[in-house]
């Protein structure tokens, strides 16, 4: 559907990637991973055609129909969510009467033989296709649906714009993507104003999609689940790897390896070959050797090893002062605005050393917790801080906190304290801020670059409490790493609001739900947390579609109270049944897919390839297909 040949990017003297080629087809799943700044909204700007490479082209194929979500928000205007997610169907007119034109071309054509009747035939069922998927996108259920996925509630869809903050217009800006069902949907970080739950929701919905994904994200969990082919983006070049990002991660490092194995080997025999050269260049008796070596490396192709980006960000929290045995003692506490009850008589407990995670929807009250710790606002109840208590703060708006018109340099050399003052060029290149950063001002900065600088901030300052919101906005992969092996080392106490699974996963001992003006307890992990709502939210929907049946029911004298709860039980054990079977079957096509990507590599490595390997791709192409009929067939009997 799209080709890119041989693209570059430049800014100014700044080569971002050159000589990049690459195809996006139907139903690709794509990552488009690197470091902040490597280029990769540039290059989601260049697939979309809102912007043209310095160097090469990019096609896309006749009425190729992409979506792009960005990280810059529209203007707000007076419709409500519901008219705003709406206008995406305006345009649904204008696509039927592109059908029906076709449609009529074709009647008039007699050339049934030709290449240009073909492609007339293929563009319009490809229109077709998409008018249906338009279509049925286009009603209320389906519109209500995605909405409550991205977070949404009913009382909301009549509610303008102007009411909602920029995380929850983004979220509409998706949603009418969703609902679009373009070809190709281009997507730029879309789970930065998403809940976990949300999130979860967005990644079945993208796993069912029949549209090709290209997405960036720094969610390791939601590209391992949605994606199954990474583009690095990397020191100028652009590698495609046709794997997921773990798997990406290990190869790309594997790769690497080979590649300075290769190089060393052959260095080493350059060397001896140089030296001969050397020793013999003027001995008469050798002068047929030596220009048969000096051939020799004329001739030889020269091992190139892949540059690798080996900027690294270390980060250790300053050794703490030992608190109390409970830095935290919350007792029937309540927060209300006006008659807005965020939570109600919540009894929480931090013992010294633990690590908390805040979970839950936005807006329910995770923030507001912290507020009250913090003492920023009041609450009813009772509160208590730790005896010898030391807080790092670290707040959502943290980095908007800096003050714009001061330097990098300056905004650290005001808040270093004693020996950390000749420490703070280290600092600043530890957080991959280079020399020529040092005198730009904060407000010049990205919202990566400032999240880093308020980061540097928190460590000044020796804390034994640290609380935490929403720490990993704007930071990429591989400094979120860095930045979670620094808090699981921490000797202090942590509470960290998060939505990001991969981050929270080995770093917290308990879990706390914010959710419908309660807190609820869990003891666990957070996929172990996940699995539990999970299996919540299906027995509800069993009990749901129970309770429902039997109200449609004529009343009968006798009492179906126990018939009711088995026939419950065994709603609830097909259902689980039929999750098996969709788990089962997904295994099943990941494990043919894995298959096929070997023999497909080892196909491009061989120039005459063996009978029996194309036999083997062949079969396993043919296996593929009824597993993913069986997989289809397993999400219908569950929905």
């Amino acid at each position: 559907m799209i080709t890119a040949d041989s693209i570059g990017v430049e800014f100014g003297m700044q080569v971002l990637f050159q000589e990049a080629s690459f195809s996006i087809m139907p139903k690709d799943r794509i990552a488009l991973v690197g470091r902040n700044g490597a280029g990769k909204s540039t290059l989601l700007k260049i697939i979309a055609g809102q912007r043209e490479p310095s160097s090469g082209v990019v096609r896309r194929a006749k009425g190729c129909v992409i979506g792009y979500l960005s990280q810059i928000l529209p203007a707000v205007n007076t419709n409500s969510v519901m008219q705003e997610v709406q206008t995406v169907f305006e345009h649904e007119h204008e696509q039927e009467k592109r059908v029906q034109l076709l449609n009529d071309e074709i009647a008039q054509r007699t050339d049934y033989q030709s290449q240009e009747y073909a492609d007339l035939v293929e563009l319009f069922s490809h229109e077709m296709e998409h008018l249906t998927l338009f279509k049925s996108s286009n009603s209320e259920g389906t519109i209500e649906k995605v909405l409550q996925g991205l977070g949404f509630v009913r009382t909301d869809f009549d509610r303008p714009l102007s009411e909602f903050s920029g995380g929850w217009r983004m979220r509409v800006e998706l949603a009418k993507l969703l609902l679009q069902s373009p070809d190709v949907l281009l997507l730029d970080e879309p789970t930065n104003h998403l809940d976990i739950e949300s999130i979860y929701w967005l990644e079945k919905y993208l796993q069912r999609s029949n549209s090709a994904v290209v997405l960036v994200s720094h969610d390791r969990t939601f590209l391992n689940n949605v994606t199954n082919r990474t583009l690095d983006i990397s020191c100028g070049k652009i590698i495609d790897y046709k794997v997921k990002y773990d798997d990406y991660v290990r190869l790309s490092a594997e790769r690497r390896e080979q590649q300075m194995r290769a190089y060393e080997n052959q260095q080493k025999e350059i060397a001896d070959i140089t030296k001969f050269i050397e020793r013999f260049r003027y001995q008469a008796t050798k002068a047929t050797q030596v220009q048969s070596r000096i051939k020799q490396l004329e001739k030889m192709e020269r091992v190139e090893v892949d540059e690798v980006d080996n900027s690294s960000l270390h980060l250790t929290f300053p050794p703490c002062s030992r608190s109390g045995d409970f830095p935290l003692l919350c007792h029937s506490l309540s927060k209300k605005y006006g008659e807005k009850i965020v939570f109600k008589g919540v009894d929480l407990s931090v013992k010294r050393g633990e690590k908390i995670a805040f979970v839950g929807k936005n807006g329910e009250g995770k923030s507001t917790m912290i507020k009250c710790i913090m003492g920023e606002i009041d609450f009813q109840g009772e509160l208590q801080l730790g005896h010898n208590i030391s807080i790092g703060y670290f707040a959502q708006n943290q980095a908007d906190l800096l003050d714009s018109e001061a330097t990098v340099y300056d905004t650290i050399s005001l808040a270093a304290r004693g020996d950390m003052r000749l420490k703070i060029y280290d600092l600043l290149g530890a957080f991959l801020f280079g020399q020529e950063d040092f005198e730009k001002k904060v407000k010049v900065l990205s919202g990566g670059e400032r999240t880093r600088l308020a980061m540097i901030k928190l460590l000044l300052e020796p804390v034994n409490f640290l609380i935490l919101d929403e720490p990993t906005n704007h930071l990429d992969l591989r400094t979120k790493d860095v930045l979670k092996h620094a808090i699981e080392k921490f000797d202090g106490t942590v509470i960290v609001v998060s939505h990001d699974r991969d981050f929270l996963n080995g770093l917290t001992d308990r879990i706390y739900e914010f959710g419908g003006g309660k807190v609820h307890e869990f003891i666990g992990n957070i996929y172990e947390y996940l699995q539990k709502k999970e299996e919540e939210a299906q027995t509800t929907s069993t009990l749901k579609a129970a309770t429902t049946s039997a109200c449609n029911k004529p009343i009968s004298s006798s009492t179906p109270s126990k018939e009711s709860y088995e026939q419950q039980k065994e709603n609830a054990k097909r259902l689980r049944k039929l999750q098996r079977n969709v788990d089962d079957a997904e295994a099943k096509v990941a494990e043919l897919e894995d298959a096929l990507q070997s023999i497909e590599q080892q196909l491009a490595e061989l120039a005459s390839p063996p009978m029996e390997l194309l036999d083997r791709y062949s079969q396993l192409r043919t296996d593929l297909e009824k597993a993913m009929t069986v997989w289809e067939e397993a999400i219908e009997a569950i929905g």
